[in-house]
């Protein structure tokens, strides 16, 4: 059994300092602590995917905390669970949680159901945010860039439709979709 750890915070400005000596107090040698400055939003980061690589099967990861793997639940058991079928085990040492052994088997599967519900509830709340913003008149997707108006009114002068597009900046095929419905 190998042991490594995994410190990251959120901006460049932030210091890994406190995690780093918290994970080689626990034994964790230099060399194998990873490190990432940057959002826990998104999982593909490069200290993380080093860690990915370099663990096997029967090895222990320790966090120093939850949030530090990643920012929602839902990131976090992702990749707790990618951690689990490779048979390593994670340590979070300031929440006192591992997903070692049947109790650890349990506390991911709790935390499984947390992030389902998590995500579930935030697509509750979107849609009904959604919904509501639509009864007020509030209209979603991109916003016209193109003055349809001024491409019809070109075309009426007898320019033609690749001048349209040149002076529009614009493509040719815009120019005809856009004739074809003001049509």
């Amino acid at each position: 059994m190998r042991i490594f750890g995994y410190a990251r915070v959120s901006t460049s400005h932030q210091s890994l300092g406190l995690q780093i000596q918290a994970l080689e107090t626990e034994g964790v040698k230099s060399n194998r602590i990873f490190t990432d400055k940057t959002t826990g939003s998104n999982t593909d980061r490069k200290g993380l995917s080093l860690l990915r690589l370099k663990v096997e099967e029967g090895d222990v990861i320790l966090v120093k905390k939850l949030d530090r793997l990643g920012r929602d639940t839902a990131d976090m058991i992702q990749l707790i669970k990618e951690f689990d079928e490779l048979g390593v085990a994670i340590r979070f040492l300031d929440d006192g949680i591992s997903t070692e052994g049947t109790m650890g088997k349990m506390v991911v599967t709790i935390l499984a159901a947390v992030a389902q519900a998590e995500r579930q509830r935030i697509l509750e709340r979107t849609n009904e945010g959604r919904i509501e913003a639509k009864a007020k008149g509030i209209k979603f997707g991109r916003k016209p860039s193109i003055n349809r108006q001024r491409v019809v009114e070109l075309k009426s002068n007898g320019v033609q439709a690749s001048e349209i597009a040149k002076q529009l900046g614009i493509g040719r095929s815009t120019v005809y979709t856009i004739l074809k419905q003001e049509a």
